[in-house]
């Protein structure tokens, strides 16, 4: 292709991470059109029968390395875990057990939640959804299927996420919206980043790039944002926004579609 726009660019060793969904050679969006096939092949579901479908839990659930249990332990949120729900056993806290909080929704079992996973109360997830490790899912929150959702993320209150991908270390703490989109490593959504996935025009959208016009080839298509990038408050991308790796989005924003290259500054 006449130009860069490839997934090490934005995500430096990706490759070896999702062997399958990022390609060498391909535009890093085209990871979102293998993106539902991959989740379907990769999740292993670890809730079944341990819920009933679409009904708030009734009491906590705990993931310790025994199992799942209702009960013999102990939710602790103090300033001893500094102010975070964690799962202590015969009074010492368990760093690997995940939490699932009563009052939290899950609609199908195609969900595999990692160790040290916290889904608080309101929190509803839609399966297939892969949770890593240590992430927190917080009250409110809502995963709409096929989200792939790395180690130590954070989807936060109000915030929802469709076919999209967080990876690791990503956060959207507060009243986020991310369709058909993927964060890499380190970002960080300031409170109401919206990342609009569907234009108002028909067909597929286009993006331009070093002076071309390059079709995605989707329908929906939201934001790409590298490694550490930053938004903030109140800001929203446009449909078909690609933004390379450690820039800076400004409050109340709003991002015209197209590619913005490494540590842009977006006013």
């Amino acid at each position: 292709m006449p130009f860069d726009c490839y997934p090490e660019e934005f995500f430096p060793g990706i490759l070896g991470t999702y062997p399958g969904l990022f390609l060498e050679d391909a535009p890093v969006w085209t990871a979102l059109d293998r993106l539902k096939d991959f989740i379907r092949t990769k999740v292993r579901p670890n809730l079944q029968g341990q819920c009933e479908l679409g009904v708030p839990l009734p009491c906590h659930l705990v993931l310790l390395p025994g199992g799942w249990t209702t009960e013999g332990f102990e939710v602790v949120c103090d300033d001893s875990t500094n102010g975070k729900m964690k799962v202590w056993l015969e009074g010492e806290p368990v760093p690997n057990a995940s939490l699932i909080c009563a009052g939290a929704v899950l609609l199908d079992e195609r969900i595999q939640i990692g160790q040290g996973v916290l889904v608080e109360a309101g929190a509803m997830i839609r399966g297939p959804a892969i949770i890593g490790d240590h992430a927190e899912i917080r009250h409110g929150a809502y995963l709409r299927g096929d989200c792939l959702i790395g180690k130590n993320t954070v989807v936060g209150h109000a915030t929802e996420v469709k076919h999209s991908i967080l990876l690791d270390g990503a956060k959207a703490g507060h009243f986020a919206y991310i369709g058909d989109s993927i964060l890499g490593q380190g970002v960080n959504l300031g409170a109401g980043t919206k990342l609009a996935n569907l234009r108002f025009a028909p067909g597929n959208v286009m993006i331009k790039i070093q002076g071309r016009v390059v079709d995605t080839g989707r329908r929906k298509i939201g934001a790409i944002l590298g490694n550490n990038t930053l938004t903030g408050c109140n800001s929203v991308t446009n449909p078909g926004t690609i933004v390379g790796i450690g820039s800076l989005i400004a409050p109340n924003t709003t991002v015209l579609p197209g590619y913005y290259p490494t540590k842009a500054v977006i006013r």
